[in-house]
């Protein structure tokens, strides 16, 4: 549940709900007249606390180990291929499917990090010390390189495995050190995959689920800029510019699919806030999304009626990818910190559903989407 109360100008949003609570301070009629000529919008973030990061903690945890159910989404060559998860896939056999187990690894490593007390007695450590090592990813880069699934997870999963990487490279730890190690030469492998693929790429694919390029490319943009890695940072700068310059009037009322959880609109154009510098981006951003100009800009969150039934509930998702979006473009462009009240209600109406007793179809993967987004504030 969640409320809102407005009284003599101050601004209040207090969240209470199964993540936790959540407080936006509030800010009197002279502190917002005064933000209007500020370079930066006067909006409090709010602190992720401890309480919250352990619910989002123990979901992912709960599930990189639990192998079923599991969607494989291979194609089988022949009988030899059909073998359980955990043989197929050592590291990322749980949670579901494969970019889920990646992107859960990503949440843990994130708030492990930021919190040492998620993990006091090293249970959680002792287990990625167990699963990420050498042999273990030279099974699963030998998965990218059979002939019947060469495309496997492209490009979303492969994204997933770079966020990962970029979190793993920037933590002064021995261990984190030796499972980066380890998992280099994949994402070395797959980088080479996304070279090779991104000049054959003619078209966009503009859906609002894994596939959606814009989001793949913007993950993978800052694995590259954190690794420095300039020829993949410019090589997704060369071929975002391509596919998105031209692009005009992108038309929320499209918006959102039935299980939708990316926002085809939103991603392109977070996308292009990255690659494009701030003025060209803004005359860019005018011709695409020239509604999100106006103070008055709504876009209310999506409502999940199910959330048992795992593609529904792919609509809480949207509601924490828009909002990291959003935020995102409000960064770029400060003159658009309205956005920022958008994003905050997306939060608001989401974040309450956030559980580890929610139904296995979305806790296996929706933390990691609310992280996510409470990272972009």
């Amino acid at each position: 549940m969640f409320m809102i109360f407005t009284l003599n100008r101050f601004y209040c949003l207090t969240l209470v709900g199964i993540a936790g609570i959540l407080i936006f301070s509030c800010q009197d009629s002279e502190s917002n007249s005064k933000a209007q000529f500020s370079a930066e919008p006067a909006i409090q973030k709010f602190q992720l606390s401890a309480e919250q990061a352990k619910t989002i903690f123990d979901m992912p945890v709960h599930c990189i180990t639990v192998e079923y159910p599991n969607k494989l989404g291979q194609s089988i060559g022949s009988d030899s291929d059909l073998k359980p998860p955990r043989v197929l896939r050592p590291i990322f056999y749980g949670c579901y499917d494969w970019h889920s187990s990646v992107h859960g690894y990503w949440s843990i490593v994130k708030l492990m990090k930021s919190f040492n007390d998620l993990d006091q007695q090293g249970e959680v450590r002792a287990t990625l010390n167990t699963l990420i090592t050498d042999k273990n990813a030279a099974i699963e880069k030998s998965f990218f390189e059979d002939k019947n699934n060469l495309s496997f997870e492209r490009t979303y999963g492969w994204a997933w495995l770079f966020k990962l990487q970029e979190e793993l490279i920037t933590w002064n730890d021995a261990d984190a050190k030796r499972w980066s190690q380890s998992l280099q030469p994949m994402v070395d492998l797959l980088r080479g995959k996304l070279l090779d693929y991104l000049p054959k790429l003619v078209y966009p694919i503009r859906s609002g689920k894994h596939d959606n390029t814009a989001f793949g490319l913007s993950l993978m943009y800052d694995y590259a800029l954190t690794a420095k890695d300039k020829a993949l940072a410019d090589a997704i700068t060369e071929h975002a510019i391509r596919l998105y310059q031209e692009d005009k009037n992108c038309d929320f009322s499209y918006e959102p699919s039935g299980s939708d959880f990316l926002s085809p609109c939103l991603e392109e154009a977070y996308l292009m806030s990255k690659v494009l510098d701030t003025k060209a981006y803004k005359t860019w951003l005018n011709e695409f999304l020239p509604q999100m100009y106006r103070e008055d800009f709504k876009l209310e969150p999506a409502i999940v009626k199910d959330r048992t039934d795992g593609q529904l509930v792919h609509l809480d998702g949207l509601n924490y990818s828009r909002a990291a979006c959003l935020y995102g473009i409000a960064h770029q462009v400060p003159e658009l910190a309205h956005l920022r009240e958008v994003a905050d209600a997306h939060l608001a109406f989401t974040l309450p559903n956030l559980g580890k007793d929610d139904d296995y179809m979305g806790s296996h993967w929706l933390g990691t989407f609310a992280l996510y987004a409470i990272t972009h504030q």
